[in-house]
């Protein structure tokens, strides 16, 4: 029987390669998590006094949790939870304020979304995870980490705020944040035409992937639909109203980062800052040619590189072009 990382392996090799495209960009198998009962998996429950939109694959095995970013919802794994939940207890949860989940009672943070992750652990009886944060949900890892470091056993940073944002102005950003999240909720309303017209794809996701006409339209439609989140405002107040960088090095667990070359949310630079500042049990690694979302982006070879993270390799994919290691 092939082992855990030959068994990702397959998983990815079984993806679709769209004509005309990057054999290796936007290569997932929509029949991958179409095929799964995602209902089956999905549940409410009560963190910190209010509602919770989960998904738990359930089981004894090893837990994976993956924390999605701004604006995002837990299908922003769609391409990564299949490859893993047949060898993992995989949890991905709305983060409260997004998707399903309620808003959190007073003013969200990042500390508080520390608290309320693991308190969402304890409350699934999860112990020591591999935690994947994504933009803002890497920020999020990152603090659990620091403020709850029993807790987690690994970390992986997927463009994780917290580092460039700390020098912008937040006022302004907080009143663009406000109309966008009002032409999002539009968006999200008319994600039917969105999706299914390659232009419109692109004016809704440039800023997150590189090539949004190139991603499928069921997962296009996933994405979209949790355009116009309430939290979104006060998710982006959360990032710009906490700064990090100085208690970086207090992560003691090892620690991936992934970053986009072409990331226009999320500056590549960050990659490097944040491999310097959590010390030499960082490692970064940079894909060519990928935006901010590099798990959908390229889900084959993040699928891999995580494989071979939690599998025990401190320096993944290293010597490969591209990579940068602290």
């Amino acid at each position: 029987m092939p082992g855990f990382r030959e068994q990702v392996r397959g998983f990815a090799g079984n993806a679709l390669v769209r004509p005309g495209a990057d054999p290796e960009y936007a290569d997932g198998d929509d029949s991958t998590w179409r095929s799964v009962d995602w209902p089956a998996f999905t549940r409410g429950i009560v963190v910190a006094g209010r509602r919770m939109n989960v998904v738990d694959t359930g089981g004894d095995l090893p837990p994976l949790l993956f924390l999605h970013g701004l604006g995002g919802v837990w299908q922003n794994w769609l391409l990564n939870i299949p490859a893993f939940m047949g060898t993992h207890r995989v949890i991905a949860p709305d983060l409260p304020g997004f998707g399903r989940s309620e808003m959190p009672s007073g003013r969200m943070s990042i500390q508080g979304y520390g608290r309320v992750i693991d308190e969402l652990c304890r409350t699934l009886g999860v112990d020591g995870p591999v935690v994947v944060g994504s933009s803002m949900g890497g920020f999020i890892g990152a603090e659990l980490a620091i403020a709850f470091p029993t807790r987690v056993t690994r970390l992986v940073l997927v463009s994780a705020a917290g580092l460039s944002v700390e020098h912008m102005k937040k006022e302004p950003l907080l009143t663009l944040a406000r109309v966008w999240a009002v032409t999002a909720t539009r968006t999200g309303a008319r994600a039917d035409p969105v999706v299914r017209r390659a232009g419109l794809r692109r004016i809704a996701l440039q800023t997150v992937v590189r090539y949004p006409e190139k991603l499928s339209i069921p997962l296009t439609a996933e994405l979209v639909a949790g355009a116009g989140a309430p939290g979104f405002v006060g998710g982006l107040d959360a990032i710009l109203s906490y700064k990090i960088r100085e208690r970086l090095s207090e992560i003691e667990v090892p620690t991936l980062i992934v970053w986009g070359r072409n990331d226009i949310l999320v500056p590549v630079s960050d990659a490097a800052t944040f491999a310097e500042l959590i010390g030499s049990n960082a490692h970064a690694v940079i894909f060519e040619d990928t935006g901010h979302l590099s798990m959908l982006e390229r889900p084959s070879r993040f699928n891999a590189l995580l494989a071979d993270f939690i599998a025990g390799s401190e320096t993944p994919e290293a010597g490969v072009p591209g990579v940068v290691s602290s």
